[in-house]
């Protein structure tokens, strides 16, 4: 069982930065793909970002394309979320998964964080 643990969430203002990291508590972290999920009140759990076990591939949800950077390192059994630009409809609950099929839905997902809050004012 990976344990995984998230920080870095808060508040901040329309156009800020965030950035989240997600440390796990082993080294079979490098086996798995990671991916950031978030959920805001009332919707259903929402694909992010993800990266591959060597972090050379990333694939983004189009609504964060261009905004958000997600990346690893291996060496610390970490993953990270930067997040650029924000607007108040990324606020949400933004949660570390791990998995070992290609992730675009929860179904794919092996492992989860205990989420992080992200909150944008306007």
């Amino acid at each position: 069982q990976v344990q995984l643990v998230e920080s870095g969430g808060g508040l901040v203002q329309t156009g800020g930065s965030l950035k989240l990291s997600c440390v796990a508590s082993d080294g079979t972290f490098s086996l798995y793909r990671v991916a950031w999920f978030r959920q805001a009140p009332g919707k259903d759990r929402e694909f992010v970002a993800t990266i591959n076990y060597g972090g050379d591939t990333t694939d983004y949800a189009d609504s964060v394309k261009g905004r958000f950077t997600i990346s690893r390192d291996n060496t610390k059994n970490t993953a990270y979320l930067q997040m650029n630009s924000l607007k108040p409809e990324d606020t949400a609950v933004y949660y570390c998964a791990l998995g070992r099929k290609p992730i675009r839905t929860p179904k794919e997902i092996d492992f989860w964080g205990q989420g992080t809050q992200v909150t944008v004012s306007s």
